[in-house]
């Protein structure tokens, strides 16, 4: 797959031409938690506050069975930022989600800059680990449900304590090379010990992680990324031991690895914005866990936007309406089952039709489409989910 997917993301990457962005999302990754709108308008103020907030509806049927019409105040987050002299940064995000369920520290860093091409950053990181980790702010998607592969292999929202290193160097003309690299606490046990009863990622998150490591052995990880004025092309990665092998210094377990790769793109021509993102990640299970959790996971999505409508409408002189397309796929169990043969299920198909009012640039209005096509690890009927969602997001 990765042998037809990286000359694709490369060929893309080369034919880009320049054209309007449209979406709000077309930012380098590296840049994006300074790039809000709260930062960009606060001019010679030391400190400022801003934040984002999204609800939308909820209808969906699984096999023509449906619970009905709900709404939800997704996420209310708050941002506070401070310079504090030349080079020195510091950026926060509190993030409230589903109301009050979920209250999180999703950033707390500083950052010291001493040149363009050397930073020093230390607190609470989002992980360079693909494009939208460090570039899931709702107000910049068109789409409602944030992609299943940058939340089930890369199990984004990802913020670890830690610290690092990041810089940009300008290579040629409209031409720069970014680079991250950090140290931080680690995913844990809950990766294989879970209540899914799977293998799955985004369990490994922990309270306790900022707090401290589970085993002693920091995750490491990083992104480079090429940057033109046309578009970015990324490749990032992270590893770390994953498990409690080792408890009051007597190692009561084998090592168990977990590593995961990604690559992904963003480029706008003749009007059209796409981007997408592809995760593959390497898991050490016990050897009696085989075959029912997985060693090996994968998944990507494209998004295909184009706006239909450029104008005035109403009180809006510059308003938008895009038009939108997903596609996504993850497969949690790559293989076979040694018994009979049979490839091993364990996957989801999906895809998002929509379209997105932006009456100004930070503000969209959602309506998606979506179905899913769901299939267990041995291989049962398909299970087929569909709904209308319907939504907003704002900065502020």
């Amino acid at each position: 797959m990765y042998k037809v997917l990286l000359p694709v993301l490369i060929i893309i990457f080369c034919v880009m031409t320049n054209a309007q962005d449209t979406t709000g999302i077309k930012i380098p990754s590296q840049d994006a938690i300074y790039t809000r709108p709260f930062i960009l308008e606060v001019n010679k103020l030391s400190t400022s506050i801003g934040g984002y907030f999204e609800g939308n509806s909820n209808y969906f049927s699984e096999d023509g069975v449906s619970e009905g019409l709900s709404f939800e105040l997704r996420r209310f987050n708050i941002f506070l930022y401070s310079s504090l002299g030349s080079g020195i940064k510091f950026l926060s995000e509190l993030e409230f989600e589903h109301g009050t369920e979920e209250i999180a520290l999703e950033t707390a860093l500083l950052d010291f800059q001493f040149s363009p091409m050397f930073a020093l950053r230390g607190g609470i990181l989002l992980i360079p680990l693909g494009m939208f980790n460090q570039n899931h702010d709702s107000p910049r998607w068109d789409i409602i449900d944030r992609p299943l592969v940058s939340t089930q292999i890369i199990p984004s929202t990802l913020s670890e304590v830690g610290f690092g290193v990041y810089g940009r160097f300008n290579l040629v003309r409209d031409l720069s090379l970014t680079y991250s690299a950090y140290l931080t606490n680690g995913l844990g046990d809950g990766i294989i010990l879970n209540t899914e009863g799977k293998t799955f990622i985004p369990s490994g998150k922990r309270e306790e992680a900022f707090g401290e490591d589970n085993n002693g052995l920091p995750a490491y990880s990083g992104r480079i990324a090429f940057q033109h004025s046309l578009g970015e092309l990324g490749f990032s990665f992270y590893h770390n031991v994953y498990n409690s092998f080792r408890i009051e210094g007597i190692e009561v377990d084998e090592k168990r690895n977990l590593s995961i790769g990604a690559a992904d793109f963003s480029t706008t021509f003749f009007d059209i914005t796409l981007h997408g993102e592809a995760a593959y990640s390497i898991i050490d299970v016990p050897d009696n866990l085989s075959e029912i959790f997985g060693d090996e996971q994968w998944g990507t999505f494209v998004d295909v936007i184009y706006p239909v409508f450029k104008g005035s409408v109403f009180l809006f002189n510059d308003a938008i309406l895009n038009s939108i397309f997903r596609f996504e796929y993850v497969d949690f169990n790559i293989g076979d089952f040694n018994s009979t043969g049979q490839s091993i299920g364990d996957e989801i198909t999906a895809l998002v039709f929509g379209l997105g009012f932006r009456p100004v640039s930070n503000t969209v209005i959602k309506a998606n489409y979506r179905r899913h096509w769901t299939v267990d690890a041995i291989g049962n009927p398909k299970i087929h989910t569909a709904g209308f969602q319907f939504g907003f997001a704002s900065y502020f």
